[in-house]
Parts: C-alpha cells; structure tokens; sequence
C-alpha cells in the first residue's frame, strides 16, 4: 500500500516511483503532499473575495436591470444563485482536500484515465472563453485610458475592422500579452497581486458608489427605479433562464475548485471559507454595480451597464487612469487565478509528458481569441442567456455525474495510485459516464434547437445537472464498486 492517511481522513500518497514512471503523471498533477497543504479560511475567503470582485460580476447585475428587474430582483436572483452553485462547489471541493488531487485527476475516477479528457477539455474551452473575455475587458479598459491622455486616439492607426477600431485591437492584445507574460513568469507574481487587489478594487468601486449616489440625489431615487414586470407571470419566463445564468457563472469553478482546495489544511476550514465568502461577496458587489447602474439612468438618462463605458464619460485624465488601473488589477487578478490555474492543468492532463502549466497557459489564450469575446459582451442578452445559460448545461451534466459517483457510487473513497496509472482500476473509458454526460447536455441544450424543449433550455444548469447524475448513478451502481479489481472494471 503507497498510501497514507490522517485521522482528519486525508491520504497522501507516500511512495510515488511506480506512479512517476506513468505516462498519466507530471508534476503539476502530482497529489499535494500532506506538507504542502497549508490553506487556511482566510486564504479560501480571500480567493473568492479575489475572484468575485471583477468587472462581470458587476455587469451580471446591470444586464438583469437592463433586461427589466428592478433591485431588489436582481440582487434576489444573484444571491440565490450563488447560494446554490455552492453546493457543487462543496461536494466537489472535498476530494481535493481529502486526496490533494486536482479537478482532471479527479475526473478520472468517474470517466477513466482517459475519458477524464472529455470533462476536462469541455471545462477547458469554457476557460478559455472566460480568459477572452477578461482580457477583452481589460483591452477596453486599456483603450479607454489611451484614448483620454492621446489626442486621436480612436483614429490613429486607421478604421479598423469587426466593427471595432484598429487601436481597440492594438489595446486588447496588449492586454493579452501582458495576461500570457504574467503566466511565464509563474503564480508567485499573480499572488501577491491578488493579496492586495481584492481590497484595492472595492475601495475604488466604494467610491464610484459614492459619485454614482451623490450625483443622483441619495439612494431614495435609485431604489425607485421601477422594473417592467408587475406580475410574477411576467417575471416569472425572465427569472428563470436568469438563475440558471447566475449558477452557470460559477458552474466552472464548481468543477474545478479541487485546483484549489488540494491545497487546504483541513475540509473544515475550505467549507468555511468558501461559505463565508462566495454568496456575500457576490451579493455585496453585485449591489454596488446595481446602485451605480440605477444612478446613470438618472444622470445620463440610460442604463449603462459596463463600467468601463461608464468611465470612459469622465474628463479627468486623472480619474480615468486611477479607474482604469483598477479595472487592470481586478481583471488580471482574476484572469489569471479563475481561468489559467484549471485549463492549464486541464491541457496537461490530456497530454502530461508534452504539455506543461505554462504550454497549458499559452493554448489557453490563443483559444480565448479564437472564441471572439468581443461578440459575446456585445449586449447584456447576449452575455447572459447565450453565453452563460447555454454552457451552464454542459457543466451542470458534468458536475452531476462527479458528484453521484464521488459521493453515491464510491462514497468518498478512492484509490490514489490508481488514479495516475494506465493500468489500474480506473484505466481507459468509462463508457457509463459519458452516456450519463451526454444525457443531460442532450436534455439541457435541446431547447436550444427544439422550440418545444425550450423550457429544459430556460433550466439548463438543472436538468444537465440532476439528469446525468441519475443516469451515472443508476447506470454504474450495479457494476461499480472501489474495491473493484482491475479486469472487472475492464469497461472503464
């Protein structure tokens, strides 16, 4: 037996020769030893903290309000949520902590040492669509300082194309290279970043509360601001696909936080700092974006939604820098520990003697491109019910099947050297979760191209959710177990 185990339930695996040796293993997937695993509360709370205080958490709310809410609907549906995307996030949390293994090692119990790619690439590609998108937001934030302190900015180097000017390019790739030069130079640097941006950030959100409040006259004419439903049948068809966009904004993590929490000291202290941090500081920022989007309806006579636009109406060179570092902080902060650390690892796993964490990073990027992020902020509807409710089906199948066979099929137990050895227990395909997976996103995104499934599609992150996990769990329970030798497990 390589393994080794704590009272507190965690394993280490203490003999790794055997599991070095296999095609399956690289450093950056290795289980964290028990040394290593250091996390503490705070350090959890500080991620999310980290992480939520960016520039589409605050548009999440503003594009509800723009699609007709009033605030204290939109703050509902965000808290609500995130209160619920929670409980994947958990249940998925505690085999990183208990075995010190991240998300792709992780799959590879459900789906086989080989299957493991098909969640892991699809939670890769929804990466690398984030990253596009944060690096398009801080490429506008780049452009939007340029185009205050040079005269003729917009214009200088011509048109442009794709509706944008050639100097909003020149910005957003900018900002790229800066994202992909911070991942060469390694996570030391973005962590002493993060200690101090998440603080940083609301600081200076605080105060453009304070103008947004004071120009529009107290919080008396922003809490005013009505919505245009009166009714809860009509709110009703807008609420939904919008609770499943809000669980679909953290649906990644909920996949992947064994990145992370392979780390902790404890399951207790991950839980608590997870609890703590998530809903509220998601609620407490979204409110922030709600307050200063109700006052420039006042002030400018129109909802504007994008911060960055928002700046861009200031004069003062002076105020557009300090904002736009802000947006530079906050964007890379993030970028970088949400939407690096998971399709690195993600790639790595797919091909581990070739691909290592900074290769992982630089197809992370060129694909961020590639997905054309600019198309998807284009409009509030587009962001919301395209982009975030239709992968949240994807992931919701994805996290269904891990959780049922985490917890039901193989009650939190796993066996550590197995999962790094293309011979063992858990080899090649399991057949099982694929059909599983590919029952719930059948079921979630058939409304997409079925008008008469269209209120499947209105739930997506649900169904693909509840779906796939009982079709894994009713499929595998009578063939699986985790004292399995290998050759009963031939189809896996």
């Amino acid at each position: 037996m390589n393994e080794r185990r704590l009272k507190d339930g965690r394993v280490e695996l203490i003999d790794t020769r055997r599991v070095e040796a296999s095609p399956l293993y690289n450093a950056d997937l290795a289980p964290v030893p028990l040394i290593r695993r250091t996390w503490s509360t705070y350090n959890y709370a500080a991620l999310w903290i980290s992480m939520a205080h960016c520039i589409p958490t605050y548009m999440l709310a503003s594009g509800l309000m723009a699609s007709g809410m009033n605030w204290s609907q939109a703050l509902v549906t965000i808290l609500l949520g995130n209160t619920i995307v929670l409980i994947p996030i958990l249940l998925n949390s505690h085999p990183g902590t208990k075995y010190g293994i991240p998300f792709p090692v992780f799959a590879r119990a459900a789906y086989g040492t080989l299957g493991s790619n098909v969640p892991a690439l699809m939670r890769a590609l929804v990466a690398c669509g984030w990253f596009g998108i944060q690096a398009w937001i801080g490429g506008e934030a780049l452009n939007t300082f340029f185009r205050t302190v040079i005269p003729g900015w917009p214009t200088l180097l011509g048109a442009g194309f794709g509706g944008h000017s050639t100097t909003e390019w020149v910005s957003f790739l900018l900002f790229w290279g800066f994202n992909i030069y911070i991942i060469y130079r390694g996570m030391d640097l973005v962590r002493e970043v993060e200690n101090w941006a998440a603080p940083f950030v609301l600081v200076m959100t605080s105060i453009l509360v304070w103008w947004a409040v004071s120009r529009a006259h107290g919080l008396g004419p922003l809490l005013s601001q009505p919505g245009k439903f009166h009714t809860l049948g009509e709110f009703w068809p807008v609420f939904v696909p919008s609770l499943t966009a809000m669980i679909g904004f953290w649906a990644t993590l909920s996949l992947n936080m064994p990145d992370f929490t392979r780390f902790g000291r404890s399951q207790r202290e991950q839980i608590v700092g997870q609890v703590v941090a998530l809903p509220t500081t998601m609620s407490v920022f979204a409110a922030m974006g709600v307050m200063i989007t109700s006052a420039t309806a006042i002030i400018y006579g129109q909802a504007i939604w994008d911060p960055v636009v928002l700046v861009g109406k200031f004069t003062s060179p002076v105020v557009v820098a300090v904002s736009m570092f802000t947006v530079v902080v906050a964007t890379i902060a993030v970028n970088i520990a949400a939407n690096v650390v998971s399709p690195a690892n993600d790639f790595a796993n797919a091909f581990p003697r070739f691909i290592s964490f900074k290769t992982g990073g630089l197809i992370t990027g060129l694909l961020g491109i590639a997905i054309q992020p600019w198309k998807l902020l284009a409009d509030p509807s587009g962001y919301i019910y395209t982009w975030l409710l239709g992968y949240s089906g994807g992931l919701g199948s994805i996290a269904g099947v891990l959780v049922a066979d985490y917890w039901l099929v193989r009650r939190r137990e796993l066996k550590l050297e197995d999962l790094y050895l293309a011979d063992g227990v858990y080899r090649g395909w399991n057949a099982r979760a694929i059909a599983a997976t590919a029952i719930g996103c059948g079921l979630a995104w058939g409304g997409f191209v079925i008008p008469g499934l269209k209120p499947l599609y209105d739930y997506a992150w649900f169904v693909g959710f509840f779906a796939a996990g009982a079709a894994h769990f009713a499929l595998a329970t009578p063939l699986t177990t985790i004292n399995a030798e290998p050759a009963e497990l031939a189809e896996e």
